[in-house]
């Protein structure tokens, strides 16, 4: 029997070292580097499946947290599954709630066995261990689902990433026992704060259980970028080559481009539809703040060559008049080209990697200062 999930690595740019790669899972094909629309709540906001099939999305991301707060695992368990209860036919990652353990950490209390957890909706408490969490996570189906993990505050002291990194370890141990779907692949998390002895440590420890792939948790979390590089850089000869690589929360263009020229695979991040919703636009040539006055007249698309849906029909000046009227709309054509610009900047960059002139092409656009 063939087995559900398989990643070929395909080439390595000569040059930089940058993957380009091959993630065989039940709902297809991932090919990578590749960056994953977010659908928190069980959907991409302002997009429907349709429009994410139009920008070329290949695989989406759905918080575990909050679909156990809203409807509920049980609930999306008896609808069939995620994929079936948001009427998408492509892979699904679900987060395990790690990142929440960090964002949520005024409301939150860790202990040795879990997170105890106080809703963000309604003030009723939750109390999440690893099994908990393989339990929602294997209720709502996803393709790939990740293991329990605490997110360290990056400015705490050594001795505080120690105890978050052991445990972390420690959870991954039982998020391994609890877990039993043979067709959801269970990825590891790495981390070690901003502390390179303890991103070796935890990228080796991970490493030896053998997990079908691997999260990169803790970074771009209030760090400076170059430490977050820095980072990546330390912990790249300790993870597995033959594994897709996922560097968790992280998919600014700048981010993307570095990313990928440190060997990461996967990315994930909700700025695109954030700042679509606040009438900021993604484009090759930086940032385009459309509410601007300056776009009153501006009867050009958002990026002149792009091929999305709102690039081939709408102008600036009419996406500037729906933002300042308030309209829906408004929010739908930016994160429709906001995805789109960031799906394409992968799709060339697996090209780059491709014909062996990835640098040349991250340092052209690194250079215009995307973002």
């Amino acid at each position: 029997m063939d087995q559900p999930f398989r990643f070929e690595l395909l080439h390595v740019d000569k040059h930089t070292g940058a993957r380009r790669g091959r993630f065989f899972t039940p709902h297809g094909v991932i090919e990578t580097p590749a960056y994953m629309p977010v659908g928190t709540q069980a959907t991409v906001k302002a997009m429907t499946p349709r429009d994410l099939d139009d920008v070329k999305a290949q695989i989406i991301l759905s918080n575990t947290y909050h679909l156990y707060l809203r409807p509920g695992h049980e609930l999306v368990k008896e609808a069939g599954g995620l994929h079936k209860f948001m009427h998408w036919d492509k892979p699904i990652l679900t987060d395990s709630g790690g990142f929440q353990v960090f964002s949520l950490a005024g409301i939150n209390d860790i202990r040795e066995d879990g997170v105890m957890f106080r809703s963000h909706i309604d003030g009723s408490k939750h109390f999440f261990t690893p099994e908990k969490v393989m339990e929602i996570e294997e209720a709502l189906g996803a393709d790939i689902a990740m293991c329990f993990d605490e997110c360290a505050d990056p400015h705490k002291d050594h001795a505080y990433a120690v105890r978050a990194m052991d445990r972390t370890h420690r959870w991954a141990e039982r998020c391994q026992k609890a877990h039993t779907r043979p067709d959801q692949a269970l990825f590891g998390i790495v981390q070690g704060s901003v502390y390179p002895d303890l991103r070796i440590e935890s990228a080796k420890t991970l490493a030896s259980m053998d997990f079908i792939g691997y999260g990169i948790g803790g970074l771009s979390v209030g760090e400076p970028k170059p430490v977050m590089y820095d980072m990546l850089e330390t912990i790249r000869p300790y993870m597995p080559e033959n594994k897709p690589r996922y560097l968790m929360g992280v998919g600014s263009p700048d981010c993307l481009l570095e990313g990928v020229l440190r060997g990461i695979d996967l990315f994930d991040c909700v700025l695109q539809t954030r700042s679509a919703r606040n009438g900021l636009a993604l484009t090759r040539s930086g940032r385009l703040m459309l509410r601007n006055k300056t776009f009153e007249h501006d009867f050009s698309p958002i990026e002149e060559g792009c091929d999305c849906y709102a690039c081939r029909n709408f102008t600036r000046a009419y996406i500037r008049h729906l933002i300042k009227a308030d309209e829906i709309l408004a929010a739908q054509l930016v994160s429709m080209h906001n995805l789109r610009f960031s799906l394409k900047l992968m799709e060339d960059a697996r090209t780059a990697i491709e014909n062996d002139c990835y640098a040349d092409f991250a340092a052209e656009l690194l250079e215009r200062k995307l973002f």
